[in-house]
């Protein structure tokens, strides 16, 4: 009983479940290594380019990610018109690692005849400090794109392509029980993805010339032939899984036709009329401003720390392996706590956990010439210890992502109608992560304008995230409520549906059992009066 206890709790998957699980699990897997390795190599490129630092990144995410997710979203709006969802995945794909190559193979080797250093250095001389960062997005473009089209495909791929096809091909009561898992394949992959960053960075310190574009010629080919896997996983779901009578799910008032597709306006004001989806947006919104503050702070500690590109991107390498070993461990945990403890309280871990992480974090960087006689007696420094500290905050962001953080957030989506998934999971992943990036970016921008550097700007940083998060936990306890009332009625239509089914293979077995008993019945009946003929035949013939 025990055995059988700790079995449900680490592993509910029955056996005839895994054609389903497996793919998902593989999906899962590639779509996480290639962000990973983006995730790794992006912003390694960015904070030790040429007049750059970490907080070019706030530019880029108000001036390069927010205007391509924009772009992403209208390009998507007009080909769902024309294009099947089969097609349209495979396209987005296709283009994302198309690109990857051509920056390894073409823009990076040429990136001294592309970037406009002259133009750069003279902007830099007429303009502010503040603006130092808005200069190096200009000065390194081509970094720049690649740094935008890395970050999206975290929302892209991830959470709109994976979660929304899982989302699509997934019960609720499933949900509960394989979203965790799909996540053990996002440990794995930062798992393997770790150690393939630190390998090819030291492979590419080797080179004679150019070590880290050597680092990503490498890099680039894997990112390729996983997108490509990703392709043939997708297919084999397609073709052998859905087409199973098992896994075939039957869509939630689905009165509208698929070609019936949203503009970005229209998305934004479906998000504005329903309060659930405002409120899964509210928690989507806290944990993107939340880590987006938080990272920043923590690169610009990793730059004086680790100013050569392979350096830094071996560093980011170590640190990814940590934080999938970490996820692995709280991914079993994490998807038991959602079964037995329920969605609130699996949803409320990660923005409580992030709060005092930041505490920790935040509180060391800002007290750090308080500090400096008690770290010196342990023979550090304060840079060192805030490195520390701020590696732990992102390694439990990261942690808790894949572990309670998506696995809530997507189960959120599951009890809303075709359309309100469709409508409001493609304006939340894209625009909505998107436009929250950019608005911490822009107050970033603004404060570092003002007070011209992002290390005076740390306690003002600290101030809003507390706000950010205390907003994030209002929302789960609101979207609970609403949470719970749409999936009892949806549990109740699934109870009502299975005892109608089990009455009607009780009445077919039970017309069988008529029908048996009524054939048996004919043939007694049938039997005795051959029996009387024979009897009577012989009395016939005795009495002759």
């Amino acid at each position: 009983m025990l055995l059988k206890n700790l079995r449900s709790f680490f592993w509910p998957i029955q056996k005839v479940e895994l054609k389903k699980v497996i793919p998902m699990f593989l999906m899962c897997f590639f779509f996480v290594f290639n962000y990973t390795i983006l995730k790794d190599i992006n912003e390694p490129l960015i904070v030790t380019a040429r007049g750059s630092g970490a907080e070019t990144i706030a530019f880029l995410k108000l001036w390069g990610t927010l205007p391509l997710a924009l772009l992403f979203m209208f390009v998507y709006s007009k080909l769902s018109r024309k294009l099947s969802k089969k097609t349209l995945f495979y396209s987005i794909i296709g283009f994302f690692i198309s690109f990857y190559l051509l920056f390894g193979f073409v823009l990076y080797p040429l990136k001294d005849v592309l970037h406009p250093h002259a133009f750069a250095d003279k902007l830099e001389a007429l303009l502010p400090r503040g603006f130092s960062g808005g200069v190096a997005l200009i000065r390194n473009w081509t970094f720049s794109l690649f740094y935008a089209l890395s970050e999206l495909w975290g929302t892209v791929g991830v959470s709109f392509l994976f979660w929304g096809f899982s989302n699509d091909t997934t019960k609720i009561s499933e949900s509960k029980r394989f979203y965790s898992l799909f996540g053990i394949g996002a440990a794995i992959a930062m798992m393997v993805a770790g150690p393939t960053n630190i390998y090819f960075s030291n492979v590419g310190k080797l080179a004679i010339v150019d070590s880290w574009g050597v680092t990503l010629k490498y890099l680039m080919s894997i990112l390729f032939i996983s997108g490509l896997s990703i392709m043939g996983v997708y297919y084999w779901i397609n073709r052998y899984v859905l087409t199973d009578k098992r896994f075939k799910i039957d869509e939630k008032n689905n009165i509208k036709n698929e070609k019936e597709k949203t503009s970005v306006i229209e998305a934004l004001k479906f998000i504005l009329k329903s309060r659930y989806l405002l409120l899964i947006a509210g928690i989507v919104m806290g944990y993107s401003i939340s880590v987006s503050f938080a990272d920043i702070v923590w690169k610009n500690q990793l730059k004086q720390q680790f100013p050569h590109p392979c350096d830094y991107s071996a560093f980011i390498g170590y640190f990814s392996s940590i934080v999938s070993i970490l996820t692995l461990i709280m991914l079993f945990v994490g998807g038991g706590v959602i079964r037995k403890f329920g969605w609130k309280k699996a949803a409320l871990v990660t923005p409580l956990v992030f709060l005092l992480a930041a505490i920790g974090s935040f509180g060391f960087i800002i007290f750090k010439d308080q500090l400096n006689g008690f770290v010196g007696f342990f023979g550090t420094s304060t840079l060192v210890m805030a490195i520390v500290f701020g590696a732990i905050q992102n390694a439990l962001a990261k942690c808790f992502k894949f572990s309670f953080y998506e696995p809530t957030k997507e189960m959120a989506y599951i009890p809303l109608d075709n359309i309100s998934r469709t409508k409001g999971k493609a304006a939340i992943d894209i625009l909505v992560i998107k436009f929250s990036k950019a608005g911490g970016a822009f107050l970033l921008q603004a404060l570092i304008i003002i007070f011209g550097s992002l290390a005076v700007i740390v306690p003002y940083i600290a101030l809003i995230l507390f706000g950010v998060i205390a907003v994030w936990t209002l929302s789960v306890v609101f979207l609970n409520k609403r949470f719970l009332k749409l999936t009892n009625q949806d549990e109740q239509k699934e109870i009502i549906i299975k005892s109608k089914n089990v009455a009607f293979q009780t009445r077919k077995i039970e017309d069988k059992m008529v029908a048996k008993k009524s054939y048996f019945a004919a043939k007694k009946v049938l039997l005795k009066k051959a029996l009387l003929k024979k009897i009577r035949k012989k009395r016939k013939v005795s009495i002759n």
